[in-house]
């Protein structure tokens, strides 16, 4: 099928790597062959990963590979968001402000709308499951980041799903496993998703749940996916964020084999059945007892009994299609997982204490999930210990985050530096330090384990949590002025 030549300018990945394409120090393609089994990622750990990723590391380019071994006529694409100022510039902001640029787009969403066959170029090359050379692994160019991994993983697939009754619809990013031609194992992390809700329903009635798998999209999308209750309440398609990021609606199509709707600008398309009452071994081709690298910057456990994905059909672009990957622990995973954070605790604090919390950040150092930090407005003395409440809110409503560190407005938040001189010169641990234990947290971080702390972890899951307060008191901020330099509006001028 041929793609309808449109007037409009309709974004996607495609048009997304063309703003960028002409950048250097943003993104770079290779022509060398590259094996897609550890290779890839290995290579892009020197390059741009960044993150907790294993050091040497670096923040770098977007990364294409047009030469993949095993793949020909496929390119893979990783590190499009493995960059804060990278993910500003796509979304033609201001990176430091991206939460607050993410809030106003969940508040304002403009839904997703149906077009024709002909205008959805992801259907331009379809293989179904009855053919007889069907193989998801030979189509599907998903990378093994490690030696160790279960197996390829498609990781930055969102998987678009409707209830049972289709009054509701949802798209998620969760890990996916190729375990055999036709075969995906799922991880949908208990609570939470929406995805996950649909799919117990349609296990209790002991039916296959339709769904749709979408990889190559632009940021928008991705990003925008990422947000969880309670800023999108169950039954909110935060298709709606990526519309108002582009002030267009996202194109969907139905499916060609399922009765669910594909994003009809993706680069790849995988459709199925979530399959009810059966489960997987993740590990069950290679028995390494390991998943694949995840964001606090370990390998996941292997889990014994995955949701299993029955596919029925891959659809993607004709010419040189593009496999979309993220490396767990990288950069990239914290704009996916942190930036959307930051909104949602902007959107909650906001709420209950205005004009306190100027600014967050989940930095790095947290994979987006565990950490952030708080800028902090006190207006007068009433205002001191309206720090901590902001700490608590952001701890009542995201059972991932671990650590919160509040500092005060003259504090750039997004350099680590600043913020752990805040620890240093406006800090004492006897009184500045709030530890809750027993809490819960995300299941991925590898020290909440009762034999690492008996005391207060009784099950896998619990954390202890800690606030870091490093705002100065009301009363003494005249005692801790930073030295005053002064103002060279035109300084630039001594660089020429």
């Amino acid at each position: 099928m041929e793609v309808l030549i449109m007037t409009e300018k309709k974004y996607d990945l495609r048009e997304v790597l063309d703003e960028i394409k002409n950048d250097d120090t943003q993104y770079h393609e290779t022509d060398v062959e590259i094996d897609p089994v550890a290779e890839l990622s290995g290579v892009y750990r020197y390059i741009g990963a960044g993150g907790t990723v294993q050091r040497p590391t670096k923040e770098g380019p977007a990364m294409m590979f047009n030469n993949v071994k095993g793949f020909p006529g496929v390119r893979v694409l990783t590190g499009l968001m493995a960059s804060r100022k990278r993910v500003g510039k796509i979304f033609h902001t201001d990176y430091k402000t991206l939460g607050k640029y993410l809030n106003d787009a969940v508040s304002n969403p403009v839904w997703p709308t149906m077009v024709e066959e002909k205008d959805a170029p992801a259907h331009e090359v379809v293989h179904r499951a009855e053919d007889a050379d069907f193989d998801i692994r030979k189509l599907v160019a998903a990378p093994t980041n490690t030696p160790q991994d279960a197996g390829p993983y498609i990781t930055i697939g969102v998987v678009l799903g409707s209830s049972l009754d289709k009054s509701k619809s949802d798209v998620t990013i969760h890990r996916m496993v190729l375990e055999d031609k036709d075969k995906i194992g799922i991880y949908i992390m208990p609570g939470g998703r929406h995805i996950g809700a649909f799919a117990e329903e349609y296990e209790k009635a002991n039916k296959p749940m339709p769904i749709t798998i979408n990889i190559g999209l632009d940021p928008a999308v991705t990003i925008g996916a990422t947000f969880e209750p309670p800023t999108t309440p169950f039954g909110y398609n935060e298709l709606g964020v990526a519309g108002a990021i582009r002030q267009q609606p996202v194109d969907l199509v139905k499916g060609l084999t399922v009765d669910e709707n594909a994003i009809a600008r993706s680069e790849y398309t995988l459709e199925g059945y979530i399959m009810p009452n059966e489960r997987i071994q993740e590990d069950i081709n290679t028995h390494t007892g390991k998943a694949m690298p995840e964001f606090p910057g370990y390998d996941g456990d292997a889990n014994p009994a995955l949701q299993v994905i029955k596919v029925t059909a891959v659809t993607h672009r004709k010419n040189d299609p593009i496999m979309q990957s993220v490396i767990g622990p990288s950069e990239e995973h914290v704009s996916m997982a942190g930036i959307p954070t930051e909104a949602s605790i902007l959107q909650l604090v906001d709420r209950a204490i205005p004009g306190k919390v100027k600014n967050v950040y989940n930095p790095p150092a947290g994979g987006g999930k565990l950490m952030t930090i708080m800028q902090i407005h006190k207006d007068n003395e009433a205002d001191e210990g309206i720090q901590r409440q902001a700490a608590l809110l952001a701890f009542s409503a995201f059972k991932e985050l671990k650590t919160v560190i509040l500092v005060d407005e003259d504090v750039d938040i997004f350099d680590m530096n600043d913020v752990i001189w805040t620890m240093n010169t406006r800090f004492q641990a006897d009184q500045d330090l709030m530890i809750l234990s027993g809490m819960r947290n995300h299941p991925l971080d590898p020290s909440e384990r009762p034999e690492y702390d008996p005391k207060s972890i009784r099950v896998r899951g619990m954390s202890s949590k800690l606030v870091i307060d490093g705002t100065v008191p009301f009363d003494m901020k005249d005692q801790f002025e930073r030295a005053q330099f002064m103002e060279v509006p035109d300084w630039e001028k001594y660089l020429k």
